[in-house]
């Protein structure tokens, strides 16, 4: 039946074919008796009408959908299962209704809102929106009463319903309802519509329904003339919402009026405030002037904005000695980077103290940072702090300061020899990003030891790819000449073993994530998370070593994943097997083949073996050398325990 053309079978046999237990061989029966659009609907109509198999009727529904399609009025015989005793054909029936938008079936989908199988409610309600049916609005938030958030899918069908019949007016009237579940649909649906009334409910008294109004005004394509309103709620004290607060915040950036600056800086100043969203509003203020083109709390593009700084310089001035003086790290952090932000540079002396003093090495990096930026008179002596500090993270901001700093010839190998002597993978990076910064006089030495050094296999192996970009950012075509022993062509594991070490976790997991070349989270998955076209990863560290993590992903199709890829071998008497590998231990294969039970094939019996293909594409030719380095960093710590 798989292998059988369906155009030649009689209309009868396609009927019969309908109540086949494999869907695939319904399916190419619907799809054929819809094709016939004379006799094959006269069939389909009797199947729905006089049929008891449920298969048969289901598919019946759906081939009279693909016939209505065409020609709405064709869906007519559907309005009688609509009272059918059978939920799943009610369900089916509505459902193609809807997508077929049969105007006529309004009446008939109504009562259905009241039916007790859910999923009956679900594709009434969504049929009713399809067709814009605004009868269906009094009926559907009684649907959504009735349903008090429990099932969140039948809450979903009735909210979408009435965002596509459009009529707003019923919906804001609900801000004063004393139903929350009402109450929560008008925002989801208000949202839906992006109508600007949405704001009325930022003064509900339920702070969830006030973040999800926050949320349909400021995520996604936003709301942007309900953005003033939003802004507004910093002033009142009873939200503690993290969620809807941080959209505040965005919210007075964005409108960056000086009523919400005010507003902004006056929050930032709360002691009743969680440190946290306080550093975040410090943070936002920073970036005043220019605003990042994407939005702070869900990163969409918002476009360039600029500003005079005149205005927040000088109304945040009088406020910097107070919050120089908190104890919370992360307002510390937020003034800090403002002050950085906003060139202030008459609070350095603070912020040199904060750099010695403070036990949070996040302070001390950020306020170590910003001295660099601000040009602050003995940057020498900040450097020599930094590189003295207890953290190695406070070490290589110092480090990176160097760059910035007039340091003779003759001083320079004092400061560095040390960090490539002692300090921490992290450091020496840092260290190498600023030779390359560096004037070629200035670095051209300490480059070519490094570079002998890493020819002897006496450097750091998590430095080589640094070591390299420096080489080649120096355009020093004498250092370039000598990586040759580290630099291979080619796409093979072994061009690429500067990205075995040195990588870092966050930005690794970011690479699997959402790296939009990579695209590794579409295949594999970690923690359920994921796709299953490829092996889950989550044990992966515990399966294979670092090197043939690194193969496959440069090499795919030389090592195959049990059970995602196939194989053919050759044994030693000539004969050849292909399947799909479901295992492999050093003494056999076992392949699955077209047999009925997997071939164990010990390896001692082939002569040659061949991988297919596999699926996956080297990521060598797809993503830098720097996120591989990361990505290794990241697949290399994914172990179970």
């Amino acid at each position: 039946l798989m292998v059988l053309d369906y155009t030649n079978e009689s209309t009868t046999d396609l009927v019969a074919y309908l109540k086949n237990p494999d869907m695939r061989i319904r399916k190419k029966a619907q799809f054929e008796l819809a094709e016939r659009t004379f006799w094959g609907y006269r069939a389909l109509k009797k199947v729905i009408r006089e049929e008891q198999d449920q298969f048969a009727r289901i598919h019946a529904i759906w081939g009279i959908g693909q016939i209505a399609a065409q020609k709405a009025s064709k869906a007519k015989p559907l309005l009688d299962l609509l009272s059918d005793n059978d939920p799943e054909i009610i369900a089916q029936a509505s459902k193609v209704l809807g997508d077929v938008r049969y105007l006529e079936a309004g009446e008939g989908l109504v009562p259905l809102l009241k039916h007790k199988n859910a999923k009956v409610q679900f594709f009434a309600a969504q049929a009713l929106g399809r067709i814009k049916h605004e009868e269906a609005i009094e009926p559907l938030l009684a649907l959504i009463e009735r349903n008090a958030d429990k099932d969140i899918y039948v809450r979903h069908a009735a909210v979408l319903a009435l965002s596509r019949i459009g009529k707003s007016a019923p919906i804001v009237r609900l801000v004063n309802n004393p139903n929350r579940s009402l109450r929560i649909a008008a925002v989801l649906v208000l949202r839906r519509m992006q109508d600007n009334n949405v704001a009325s409910f930022l003064q509900d008294e339920d702070e969830y329904i006030v973040a999800e109004a926050a949320r349909a005004i400021n995520d996604d394509w936003s709301i942007e003339t309900a953005l003033p309103a939003l802004a507004n709620t910093l002033t009142e004290k009873r939200f503690t919402s993290e969620p809807l607060l941080r959209r505040a915040i965005n919210a007075a950036l964005r409108v960056g009026g000086e009523k919400e600056l005010d507003n902004l800086i006056a929050f930032a100043k709360r002691s009743d405030v969680a440190g946290n969203l306080r550093g975040e509003a410090l943070a936002a203020l920073g970036t005043w002037s220019e605003p990042s083109v994407l939005d702070r709390v869900d990163g969409r593009y918002r476009g360039t904005v600029k500003r005079d700084s005149s205005m927040i310089r000088s109304k945040i001035e009088k406020e910097i000695p107070g919050f120089l003086k908190e104890n919370d790290s992360e307002i510390l952090v937020g003034i800090t980077k403002t002050l950085s932000s906003l060139n202030i540079n008459t609070h350095n002396d603070a912020l040199f103290t904060l750099m010695r003093t403070h036990n949070s090495e996040l302070v001390r990096a950020t306020a170590l940072e910003a001295l660099g930026n601000l040009d602050y008179g003995n940057m020498e002596a900040v450097m020599q702090s930094g590189m003295r500090d207890k953290d190695q993270n406070v070490r290589a901001v110092a480090v990176g300061l160097i760059a910035k700093m007039e340091i003779s010839k003759e001083k320079l190998p004092t400061i560095i020899d040390p960090i490539f002597k002692s300090g921490s993978t992290r450091e020496q990076q840092r260290m190498l990003g600023v030779l390359g910064e560096l004037p070629l006089e200035k670095s051209e030495n300490t480059l070519q030891k490094l570079i002998q050094k890493a020819n002897r296999n006496q450097l750091d192996q998590g430095i080589i790819l640094d070591l390299i970009e420096a080489v080649e950012a120096s355009k020093s075509e004498t250092l370039i000449a000598k990586l040759d022993k580290l630099k291979s062509g080619g796409h093979t594991a072994d061009s690429y073993s500067e990205t075995l070490y040195g990588g870092e976790w966050w930005p690794g997991r970011t690479v699997f994530n959402s790296n939009p070349t990579a695209q590794c989270v579409r295949c594999h998955a970690i923690d359920g998370a994921g796709g299953k076209v490829g092996p889950p990863l989550d044990n992966i560290a515990n399966i294979l070593s670092r090197e043939q993590i690194l193969e496959s992903l440069i090499e795919p199709s030389k090592r195959l994943a049990p059970g995602y890829g196939s194989t053919t071998v050759t044994l030693k008497d000539g004969q050849v097997i292909s399947g799909i590998l479901e295992e492999e231990t050093k003494d056999e294969l076992i392949l699955r083949t077209s047999d009925a039970e997997p071939m164990e094939i010990a390896i001692s019996r082939i002569e040659k073996r061949e991988n297919g293909l596999s699926a996956m594409p080297a990521m060598g030719k797809l993503i830098t050398k720097r996120e591989l380095r990361d990505l290794m960093e990241y697949l290399s710590s994914l172990k179970k325990d």
